[in-house]
């Protein structure tokens, strides 16, 4: 008989031992699905290319097209199951179009990828893929190529779901940070997606808080919006952008028997720093910044590390006072006010803006 000591220790092991196999099984099952999501978006764009090719030799490429289309979709049906209606071979087909000008550059390509499609030794030139077909469904809604890009890129670096992908683009991720920049950085987002160097690339303009649920127009005070937040951490984070870990709510600290208290303390870790942040329904002071100001000057004395960067305060607010700011710190202060908006905003007016700042710049080139 096993004595309770070995049982435990037996148990242990095997529970250990069982871990490691749901590992294994996992990150297996992981690397088939990915596979297969790739293998199909290469499939796709190759089918995509194929009835590209073959309207252009058509005559009448309208008419011909859905002829075409209409019996292709029948035939592919008949031999192949669904998924080859002709809506998705259209979608097909725009995938190609939307994709093709990305043709000639170099990637390297996954030959277990690749191989799966094409035989070897006579591989077409192609673009590296890296999202699922889900997620090509929704940037091909996007018709700004930057933008688009973006959005693949963050998509892929963030390892965005389809959702995510969704609420990132239907909020106007991409024109929110670029508003938020000066026009060169604008310029930088569409090849290299959001970089993270210093505090005010973590700023967007404005915050947009349509997860919370509040209802438009209702009266809410800063506690009920803190605790809206906090019951949407994970969306909140997101929208906050990358690095961002939570630390606290209501922190409390103490000076000369008088105690503080911080809204929200996140720590983003790509910039090694604190972000205490503040929230305010009300209009925006003087003396808001001021607090903050004090936060801010804690943290550094009392709390950051030798190896961490300057702690960093946010007053999110209804209405942004830039100008107040401005008159009220000094320069080199880390403190910034950065609007939230509860509804999503107009995307056509953010995409003019964005419109009207890159014509700008690349008259002045």
């Amino acid at each position: 008989m096993l004595d309770t000591k070995e049982v435990a220790d037996k148990t242990q092991n095997t529970d250990t031992l069982f871990n490691k196999i749901i590992s294994i099984i996992e990150q297996a099952r992981q690397k088939v699905a990915t596979t297969v999501n790739l293998a199909m978006v290469y499939t796709y764009f190759e089918i995509g290319r194929y009835i590209v090719e073959d309207e252009q030799r058509g005559e009448q490429r309208a008419e011909y097209g859905k002829a075409v289309l209409k019996e292709l979709s029948e035939r592919l049906t008949e031999r192949f199951g669904n998924g080859f209606s002709v809506e998705n071979l259209k979608l097909i087909r725009k995938f190609f179009l939307t994709y093709q000008e990305k043709v000639n550059t170099v990637y390297p390509i996954a030959p277990e990828i690749v191989n799966t499609v094409y035989e070897i030794d006579r591989t077409p030139p192609l673009p590296k893929f890296t999202l699922s077909w889900s997620h090509y469904l929704i940037l091909m809604r996007i018709e700004n190529p930057d933008a688009r890009s973006f959005y693949e890129i963050e998509a892929t670096q963030q390892q965005w779901s389809v959702r995510q992908l969704a609420r990132q683009s239907a909020s106007s991720l991409y024109e929110r940070l670029a508003l938020s920049r000066n026009k060169k950085d604008v310029m930088r987002l569409a090849n290299e997606g959001q970089s993270v160097e210093k505090p005010t690339d973590i700023f967007k303009n404005p915050v947009t808080l349509e997860f919370l649920g509040l209802e438009e127009k209702a009266v809410y005070t800063e506690n009920m919006l803190e605790s809206r937040i906090i019951s949407n951490l994970q969306k909140f984070l997101l929208e906050m952008g990358k690095g961002f870990l939570f630390e606290a709510r209501q922190k409390r600290f103490t000076f000369e028997e008088q105690h503080f208290f911080v809204d929200l303390v996140l720590y983003n870790r790509l910039l090694q720093c604190y972000v205490l942040i503040d929230l305010k329904t009300d209009r925006l002071s003087h003396q808001d910044l001021g607090q903050m100001q004090m936060y801010v000057n804690y943290y550094d004395r009392y709390v950051k590390q030798e190896f961490e960067k300057p702690t960093v305060g946010i007053l999110l607010c209804e209405t942004a006072n830039q100008t107040l700011v401005e008159l009220t710190l000094s320069e080199n202060a880390n403190i910034y006010a950065a609007q939230y908006a509860l509804y999503l905003p107009d995307k056509k007016l953010l995409q003019q803006k964005v419109k009207e700042w890159t014509h700008e710049f690349e008259n002045k080139k």
